[in-house]
């Protein structure tokens, strides 16, 4: 796809938030704080910085995006349908029985996405498994992988970091979503994870510490991880839970609560894009 200014970027991430309100009042469940505060990053993302293609979902020389926090899938959603991958009618079948729009990203429903995600601390040892297999095979294509912050209370994730430190893949590129909250309140409070970075340089990773809804700077960092020729690169990225809606931001409460009518309905006049 055609990479977009940061000013459209925008205007694509306020279409994200919207939509994620409309899905999520329709279904009368599933997350909202996460895929709010991550909207900014999927616009990047599929906008602007993966190389894909919606009208060939599996071509060969795509780069892979593995998204670890399954719970964020509606943001993630709402993005593959505003970028072409399949209709945005769809949207309004989230959660149910026979939707191919699940609670968590079902791979087995949805063909064109690389994985399916549900148990947190898993995606990144996906995406450094295929990450090596990818320089084994000498391909060109680039592998991503979007994290929470929570998540890094899980051992088997810091496997994978070990992994990927080890074997210097600098073909990998993860986000996380430092948000600082969980569904049962602060990470600081309930499972402390600082110091991240030194922790991630510790395991030999190239960390990058940036303001997750600045379009530049998250643009700036994948060609940072780019230009890296010996580490993974983990690009460690403050985002606000409940991103543009003012009863949501900051708040743990909304980490696994859909809105009511009346709350997505002052929600949405919030969201409006402004220029």
């Amino acid at each position: 796809m055609k990479p977009l200014p940061a000013e459209e970027l925008k205007e694509k991430a306020a279409e994200i938030r919207q939509e994620i309100i409309k899905m999520l009042v329709l279904a009368g469940s599933g997350h909202s704080a996460g895929p709010l505060g991550l909207a900014d990053i999927f616009a990047a993302l599929f906008f602007n910085i993966l190389n894909h293609d919606p009208e060939n979902p599996h071509w060969e020389d795509r780069d892979r995006f593995f998204l670890s926090c399954g719970h964020v899938a509606p943001a993630y959603y709402a993005t593959l349908a505003l970028a072409g991958y399949f209709p945005m009618s769809y949207l309004k079948t989230l959660r149910r029985l026979d939707s191919p729009l699940q609670g968590h990203p079902e791979r087995m429903k949805l063909s064109m996405i690389e994985s399916s995600s549900g148990p947190l601390g898993l995606g990144l040892a996906q995406a450094a498994g295929y990450a090596y297999a990818a320089r084994m095979d000498e391909a060109r294509f680039r592998i991503f992988c979007l994290t929470s912050d929570a998540e890094h209370q899980e051992g088997n994730h810091w496997e994978a970091v070990m992994f990927a430190g080890k074997n210097k893949l600098n073909n990998l590129t993860s986000f996380i979503d430092r948000n600082n909250i969980q569904i049962s309140g602060d990470t600081e409070e309930i499972m402390p994870l600082e110091p991240l970075r030194d922790k991630y340089e510790s395991f030999r990773w190239n960390v990058i510490e940036i303001n997750g809804h600045d379009f530049d700077q998250i643009i700036s960092a994948v060609g940072s991880a780019r230009r890296e020729s010996d580490k993974p690169t983990v690009i460690i990225a403050k985002t606000v839970p409940g991103r543009g809606v003012s009863s949501m931001e900051g708040k743990y409460e909304w980490h696994g609560k859909a809105p009511s009518e009346s709350e997505a309905k002052q929600a949405l006049k919030e969201l409006k894009y402004k220029k």
